[in-house]
């Protein structure tokens, strides 16, 4: 793989959800990442499903065996950073947690990810995304005005606030175990990432520019201009129109006239004003809107659905997404300029754990005898 972490090597103890999606960051990006998981937990065919296991191979190590344990801190020893997403204990249960392993590699990195953290009254406890966000303030913010919080998908616990913060924090720390020539442990926890997502809404809200009811802020639904409509083939487009150039050009376009939309910062307003919208929007269908609005500064796009995104003239000219084993994924992000990362490989049916073992440098004889042991 090719990418700007070339060079660098992971080691991924396979999880759910926000973990492996940190994984598959660092080997978009060239890193050399290696999964390992349970003897039996490979996909085969299904596999290509799993689009966050992508660009990685695959061992399979019994770590209820001794000799497991053992090969994984050989591997420990030649790796960069370790990545896993148990709850608090677990691998030191195994003997592979942060002492063990650092004793073996003092420069290794140990990347936690967790709901809830390594500490606190609840680190033991179950729990999903929509839990994380709900502890974190997020999910109260989330929904229109006397409804109940809508659910957003995983994507601010496990992806937003959990995986790319644990890429983060891994990455801080392997620049400064370069210069220390020391790693460290890495805690995210993903209510500690959703609370840190939301740094710009707790300023507002100090300021007196947010409320802590739903739907009726500036960046929440609530205005007419930041907002969804429907069209009339049932379709929908979102507005952003907030800075006043930007709703000037809104309401050119749209040919409003009405003196009541000058009044646009007023929020006694809103609700008058997202009535007329509603009635204006759902007398044309999306693609007429699009051809009136989009790419001008009103600040307009359709509302896409998954395969419409994948088809549209921007994304595809850009290569915001592509296609592995016949999947329809997004492609790595972000560019750079000198190193591109390299198409990913699709996900892994089944390990690859010789050959694997092979190149990090375990030798032939035991690797023969790992795989008598039925270790591998």
């Amino acid at each position: 793989m090719a990418g700007p972490l070339t060079g660098l090597k992971v080691i991924e103890m396979v999880g759910l959800g926000p973990a492996p999606f940190c994984a598959m960051l660092l080997a978009d990006m060239g890193a050399e990442v290696i999964r390992v998981q349970r003897p039996g937990q490979s996909l085969g065919e299904r596999a290509r499903f799993d689009v966050l296991s992508r660009g990685r191979r695959v061992v399979e190590l019994d770590l209820r065996q001794a000799q497991g344990v053992e090969t994984l801190l050989q591997l420990v020893e030649r790796a960069d950073a370790l990545i896993e997403g148990f709850r608090p204990g677990v691998m030191e249960r195994l003997g592979l947690g942060p002492a063990q392993c650092q004793q073996r590699n003092p420069g290794l990195v140990y990347g936690r990810m967790t709901g809830w953290g390594q500490s606190g009254p609840l680190a033991q406890a179950a729990g999903h995304d929509i839990n994380y966000i709900a502890l974190a303030g997020a999910l109260h913010a989330i929904g229109r005005a006397g409804e109940k919080p809508v659910v957003p998908h995983n994507y601010i616990g496990d992806f937003g606030g959990g995986g790319m913060l644990l890429a983060f924090g891994v990455l801080c720390a392997l620049l400064e175990a370069r210069q220390s020539g020391r790693g460290q442990v890495v805690d995210a926890a993903m209510t500690d990432g959703t609370a840190l997502l939301s740094a710009m809404m707790y300023g507002f809200r100090a300021a007196g520019r947010l409320s802590d009811e739903r739907g009726v802020s500036l960046l929440d639904g609530g205005a007419h201009f930041y907002d969804t409509y429907e069209c009339a083939d049932g379709r929908y487009i979102a507005l952003g129109a907030i800075e006043p150039q930007f709703y000037a050009e809104l309401l050119r376009r749209c040919g409003i006239d009405d003196p009541a939309f000058q009044r646009q910062m007023d929020a006694s307003q809103w609700p008058a004003l997202k009535d007329k919208l509603t009635a204006l929007f759902l007398q044309r269908s999306r693609a007429q809107w699009c051809e009136l609005l989009e790419g001008s500064d009103a600040c307009f796009a359709p509302v896409l659905d998954w395969a419409e995104a994948a088809q549209h003239p921007h994304n595809r000219e850009r290569g915001t997404y592509l296609e592995l084993g016949g999947v329809l994924q997004p492609a790595p992000a972000p560019r750079f300029s000198r190193t591109s990362a390299d198409t990913p490989t699709q996900p892994r049916g089944e390990p690859q754990s010789e050959a694997v073992l092979r190149d990090w440098g375990v030798p032939e004889a035991r690797i023969s005898a790992l795989k008598s042991a039925g270790v591998i």
